[in-house]
This record gives structure tokens, C-alpha cells and sequence, in this order.
């Protein structure tokens, strides 16, 4: 009976030992995320295209590569515009100009790429997550670089999936079918 008692007490002990764990650990997380993770307020001076703008960073331009989404190509030199290209640029534009938006950065992909363009999640004044919008609007494929993982990675994948199933922009039969790096018609 004693083992019994005690063999419980220990387990007790343990479980109450491995909660208390995972709680600091999420504390620790979630506040060196909020360290890392920096959200700023910008103001929009040029939209490139879908996934790529230029802000006024206190007084500099600086280029943003949207994390997590791709648009069909409209300003690359070395590509025709692709295929529902127009239409995601336009969208990006309706959204995004003349706006002043929340920059997020991500510490699982970095704050720079391979270009020196600055990496990060665009929040519009309402609150919605345009990278996500654009996905879930059939304007955007997910992008996931790399195999890197990143944020909001799982919501874009599964915002993507919905577009996909609802055939929605660039996943209609009538417009891409998904293959936006056909060229635009």
C-alpha cells in the first residue's frame, strides 16, 4: 500500500513538474517571440507588386518581401507578366495604396533575405493580415522558401486549400487553373 502512495506521489510529482516545465517554457517563448518580433507602423510609397512594397522607414525607403505568399510576376524584366498576374497586382494595389500598414517581422525566417529586402507580415489599418487576405482570395500561391518554416505558415496553407477547393482568382478553371507561370492571356 505504501508503494502504491508513493509510487502515486511520485507521478504526481513528475506530471505537476513537467506542466510547471512546458509553462515556463511558453512564457520563455512567447516573450523572447515578443522580443524578436518587432511590429512597427509604416506608411505605403510604392506597391512593386502582390507580394513586394516600399515603405517610409522613418524617412528611408525600404523594400518589404512579403513572408509566406508569392504573386504571379508583372515587373520582373526577365518574365512575361504570368498568368493572373494583372489582376493580383491590381488587387495589392486596391489594398495597399496610400495606406499605412503594421510591419511583423519573423524570427524563424530572419529580418532580411538574400536581395536585402526586408522580410516581414503586412497588417492593414483594419486589422487583416494581407499576406493571408491574398491567399485566401485566390491573388497569392503560398510560399513557403526553402523549407523554411514560419509563423503563419499553417493559416496560409489553409487558406490556400480553401481558395483551391472554392476555386477562387488564380484557382479557377476560367483563369489559371493554378498554373499562373503560364504567361498572362
Amino acid at each position: 500500500m505504501n508503494r502504491r502512495r508513493s509510487a502515486n506521489s511520485f507521478g504526481l510529482s513528475l506530471l505537476a513538474l513537467i506542466i510547471g516545465a512546458l509553462l515556463v517554457y511558453a512564457g520563455v517563448y512567447r516573450n523572447h517571440s515578443q522580443a524578436n518580433n518587432s511590429i512597427d507602423t509604416f506608411r505605403i510609397i510604392k506597391i512593386e507588386d502582390g507580394d513586394t512594397v516600399t515603405v517610409d522607414w522613418n524617412g528611408q525607403k525600404r523594400t518589404i518581401r512579403l513572408i509566406g505568399m508569392d504573386t504571379p510576376e508583372v515587373v520582373d524584366p526577365r518574365k512575361p507578366v504570368q498568368c493572373f498576374g494583372h489582376e493580383a497586382s491590381a488587387r495589392g494595389h486596391q489594398l495597399l495604396e496610400n495606406q499605412t500598414v503594421k510591419i511583423e517581422t519573423d524570427p524563424l525566417v530572419g529580418e532580411v533575405d538574400k536581395y536585402g529586402r526586408t522580410l516581414g507580415y503586412l497588417f492593414l489599418p483594419d486589422g487583416t493580415l494581407y499576406n493571408q487576405a491574398m491567399i485566401a482570395e485566390g491573388y497569392a500561391h503560398e510560399y513557403t522558401y526553402n523549407k523554411q518554416t514560419y509563423k503563419y505558415q499553417a493559416q496560409f496553407k489553409l487558406a490556400e486549400e480553401q481558395a483551391k477547393t472554392t476555386e477562387k482568382g488564380l484557382w479557377n478553371p476560367n483563369t489559371c487553373n493554378g498554373d499562373t507561370k503560364q504567361a498572362a492571356k
